[in-house]
């Protein structure tokens, strides 16, 4: 729930559903006060509300304490008791009764893509995180901008390489100022919506740009302490001196405002979500957007420039420079340090991102044919005849036996 009037969403099937305050803490605090706009009496003990549109349904619900219980704080526990509110609503969805266990046992991955190529870039990211760890991992993908092939493709990708995912989505607030370009409206719910995308048994994830090859264990990211920050964002390189034009951050505004810390850039950062909701990261950045957003030259990189300029609010870990690597602003001696590459634009050669891939990461192009392998045994096409590069010196039906594609590629 988002604190703005008290603001939630809720994602339903058709048919009838009761609504009723969650088991636990909230029930034994609150009690439903009122309600408006449902299909019960608005006098009626019982809240009932039928789904019977594809449009939105929006009711209105009052809680309000219960007379012995004005004094308590939802968010605290009584002293008597060890576990905090997260704790609680974690261990009912997870079934951890004894509440020992404080990690996630999976490697949450989220990422988004919007067009043919970057679908093509993500799936190969993908590749490249599962290759490189041996934890069960789980992608969550923004379902609003995926193309049908993808939403066709993923299941049997996952199927052959034993990943779990899930689509994501969630209706910008009518009351939150709204974005008109499809980029810019993605860029925020890279930022906007952190807290009520996910659901509560998910402690931490990693969001990874589409356009990024992994070239470590992300569990180690994962594992990293992010030493009572919400989130990690690793800094901008600064090696590349030819670049010093393109650091808006290192003058004006920037440079005031940062007094001495580091710009971060958004293609990775990982998120401790249990934290970002204990100290309501949500509403103070929904809150700071709703402000600068009314201003067209403000946040003109909206994923970015909101949590750089809320890092006094909402504190930033800086995570170590190799989780990020970047031609454009890195080094090419940093390099063989790199946990990541992302491939970022350049705005001196605008090289375009494919031909990037190839030049960067020799690699690319190996995760790139096994795909397709894959692709074109579910489809019966031959993409591989299709390849902006030599195709790679591996035997396809070797990668079919490894991928338990038995039949003649």
């Amino acid at each position: 729930m988002i604190a703005t009037i008290g603001y939630f969403q809720l994602k339903a099937t058709p048919g009838l559903w009761h609504l009723r305050l969650r088991e636990g803490r909230s029930r034994e605090i609150y009690d439903i006060a009122s309600h408006e706009y449902t299909d019960t009496p608005s006098d009626s003990d019982d809240v009932v509300i039928s789904v019977n549109s594809f449009k939105s349904k929006i009711i209105r619900i009052k809680v309000e304490k219960k007379e012995d219980k004005k004094n308590e704080d939802l968010l605290k526990e009584p002293q008597d008791e060890e576990k905090g509110l997260w704790d609680s609503i974690s261990s009912t969805l997870t079934g951890d009764k004894g509440g020992t266990k404080d990690v996630d046992e999976t490697l949450n991955i989220f990422s988004l893509a919007s067009g043919l190529m970057y679908e093509r870039l993500m799936r190969i990211m993908m590749m490249s995180v599962l290759k490189h760890t041996k934890s069960k991992v789980k992608f969550w993908f923004l379902k609003n901008y995926l193309s049908p092939s993808f939403k066709d493709f993923i299941p049997k990708m996952a199927e052959n390489y034993g990943f779990e995912y899930e689509l994501v989505q969630y209706k910008w607030p009518r009351w939150l100022n709204q974005q008109k370009e499809k980029q810019r409206v993605m860029w925020g719910y890279k930022i906007l919506f952190l807290d009520v995308l996910f659901p509560l048994d998910v402690k931490k994830f990693i969001f990874v740009d589409a356009d990024q090859i992994v070239r470590a264990d992300l569990q180690e990211l994962h594992d990293l302490d992010l030493n009572g920050a919400p989130y990690g964002y690793t800094p901008f390189c600064s090696d590349r001196k030819e670049m010093d034009g393109f650091r808006f951050w290192k003058s004006g505004y920037w440079a005031s405002h940062l007094a001495g810390r580091k710009y971060h850039i958004s293609a990775l950062y990982v998120v401790d979500l249990k934290k970002f909701r204990k100290i309501a990261a949500g509403d103070r950045l929904r809150g700071q957007y709703q402000g600068l957003s009314q201003d067209p030259n403000s946040l003109s990189n909206l994923d970015q420039d909101l949590p750089n300029n809320m890092i006094h609010q909402v504190s930033i870990k800086s995570l170590p420079q190799e989780w990020l690597w970047c031609a454009t602003w890195c080094s090419d001696e940093s390099k063989a340090k790199a946990k990541t590459i992302d491939l970022c634009n350049n705005p001196l050669t605008k090289e375009p991102k494919l031909k990037a891939a190839l030049r960067i990461a020799p690699e690319w192009k190996d995760y790139d044919y096994e795909i397709k392998v894959l692709w074109d045994k579910i489809y019966g096409t031959n993409t591989r005849n299709q390849l902006e590069y030599e195709a790679p010196n591996v035997d396809t039906k070797e990668i079919g036996a490894k991928l338990g594609l038995h039949d003649e590629l």
